[in-house]
């Protein structure tokens, strides 16, 4: 886990103790993509719906990453969210995909 994956571990353990979600795993779920090709979300997250959320942590996004989330999305009832640091660290922002 590295540090912007830290700080957002921390921020869904402050959610889940405040009853804003229900439970989350860090790289707990791989979905398969294609042959040997899979996916290993960096969050999955029950909300307070009992919808699963996948969290893509990123301190920049890559044109892989951003493929591999986006094919995910296409292939899976979950929703994704690409999540950011504001700038400044002021923050978190979120791209649903």
């Amino acid at each position: 886990m590295n540090k912007t994956e830290a700080a957002y571990d921390l921020l869904l353990r402050q959610r889940l103790h405040a009853g804003e979600i229900q439970w989350y795993r860090f790289e707990g779920v791989k979905l398969r993509l294609a042959d040997n090709t899979f996916y290993t979300a960096d969050f999955f997250v029950m909300n307070a719906e009992s919808v699963l959320e996948v969290h893509e942590v990123k301190g920049f996004w890559t044109d892989d990453a951003r493929v591999k989330t986006k094919v995910a999305a296409s292939m899976y009832p979950f929703k994704f969210f690409g999540v950011q640091r504001g700038k400044r660290n002021t923050g978190w922002l979120f791209e649903e995909f």
